[in-house]
């Protein structure tokens, strides 16, 4: 794997709490628009910057994409960020409860995604690829890194340990989740060229999160490469922005289903219907939480379900036929339900693990939806399995957390 350090853009150390925002794509407009009043160094007028404009303003308008660049050279002109002076690594921990991850923040490299040495399990779309394609071209920089995970390395841990025995740059909690956000610069140019040596060593990184603004960032890098007739491979534009986590630190939750109607079946229709792939055992009232791989719950008229999938309704030996997600979508969702495509049918929706199966109960108790279904969380070794076999995994399938807070560095293309 090929990566570099970089001239981080980063806010001065008394703004960080000021500046630093959720993603792009973890809220709406709306969303965006409220935690950012009454805050100008919001990264929020950078990465979602229809909120510069009246409600309901399309995000996509050129316009729109115009501000983000606008406010991008006040924040810089202000001094809300300051690009640094030398090219660093950095560390980045994110702490939830007792658990803590720590992140190298690199520059990787565009070639590496195109030739399939940085994976993906997830499949992207063509508008949200163009999206970012736009919001990368009109700033000249990645503003929002990606999440990759890599498989450990013994040396690259104790590098990164030397430094986050030491006072952080940046340390804070996160208000809207309660996370803790830690940041260290590397700057030893040493433990910079060994960093670069170890990480060269290793076959592959692994998009946990990000597929669209990885597609995005490399297809502009390649962009410029097409357009430069100099081209080295060594300009700034060949990299984008990632921090890189160990698999064995990494925490994946449940994605977990609900479903507007029972296509029509009654409650023990749908049942009788469930129970011939599923051994199905009543749990009442109380909140099930499943148990392991092939155990789900079923969320129906105020009583919890354990359904455990019967033995030869599924290939153990096939990876992506293996995983909950796969059985239940062939066998429950498209088989009973009716549900063909997971991206586009409006009678289901997904929420993430964070939420709680508290939030499936109060979904189904309110009207809303009929039934929910919570799925025992895939691995990381699944997810390194997928994509090195080069398959896909079904739509809507990990959900890690927490989630990479933007605005503690950003990449400049050139």
């Amino acid at each position: 794997m090929r990566i570099k350090p970089f001239r981080g853009i980063r806010p001065p150390k008394e703004l960080v709490e000021k500046v630093n925002s959720r993603p792009y794509d973890v809220l709406n407009s709306e969303e965006a628009r409220q935690e950012a009043e009454g805050n100008e160094m919001s990264l929020y007028h950078i990465i979602k910057p229809e909120i510069n404009f009246e409600p309901g303003t399309d995000e996509h308008d050129p316009k729109v994409y115009k501000s983000a660049r606008e406010h991008f050279d006040l924040f810089r002109k202000n001094g809300w960020l300051v690009q640094d002076k030398k090219e660093n690594y950095y560390v980045y921990a994110q702490t939830m409860g007792d658990k803590v991850q720590y992140g190298l923040v690199v520059a990787a490299n565009m070639e590496d995604y195109m030739e399939g040495r940085i994976k993906k399990h997830e499949l992207t779309r063509k508008d949200k690829e163009e999206d970012r394609m736009k919001h990368v071209r009109v700033n000249n920089a990645n503003i929002e890194p990606v999440f990759f995970a890599y498989k450990h390395v013994d040396e690259l841990d104790r590098i990164i340990a030397k430094y986050t025995a030491k006072e952080p740059e940046y340390d804070f909690v996160a208000k809207i989740d309660g996370f803790g956000h830690k940041f260290w610069v590397i700057d030893d140019e040493n433990d910079i060229r060994r960093i670069t040596e170890l990480v060269a060593d290793i076959p592959a990184m692994y998009i946990a999160d990000g597929h669209h603004r990885s597609a995005a960032a490399a297809l502009v890098g390649n962009e410029r490469k097409q357009q430069n007739p100099n081209h080295t491979g060594n300009e700034e534009y060949n990299y984008f922005l990632a921090v890189c986590f160990p698999d064995n630190q990494l925490n994946i939750l449940d994605y977990n289903r609900v479903v507007k109607d029972l296509n029509g079946l009654t409650d023990e229709q749908f049942l009788a219907a469930v129970s011939e792939n599923f051994d199905v055992e009543d749990k009442g009232v109380e909140i099930y939480r499943p148990q392991g791989l092939h155990n789900f719950s079923l969320y129906l008229s105020g009583h919890w379900y354990s359904l455990t999938a019967k033995p030869g309704r599924y290939d153990d030996n096939d990876p992506i036929g293996v995983l909950d997600v796969t059985i239940s979508s062939d066998l429950i969702l498209d088989k009973i339900l009716g549900i063909k495509d997971l991206r586009s049918d409006k009678r289901i929706d997904f929420v993430g693990g964070i939420r709680g199966l508290g939030e499936l109960k109060r979904r189904v108790d309110s009207g809303e939806m009929k039934v929910a279904l919570a799925l025992y969380p895939v691995t990381m070794q699944q997810i390194i399995d997928i994509a090195d076999s080069g398959n896909i995994m079904p739509p809507k399938t990990t959900w890690f957390e927490p989630k990479l807070r933007s605005g503690l560095v950003i990449h400049e293309l050139e």
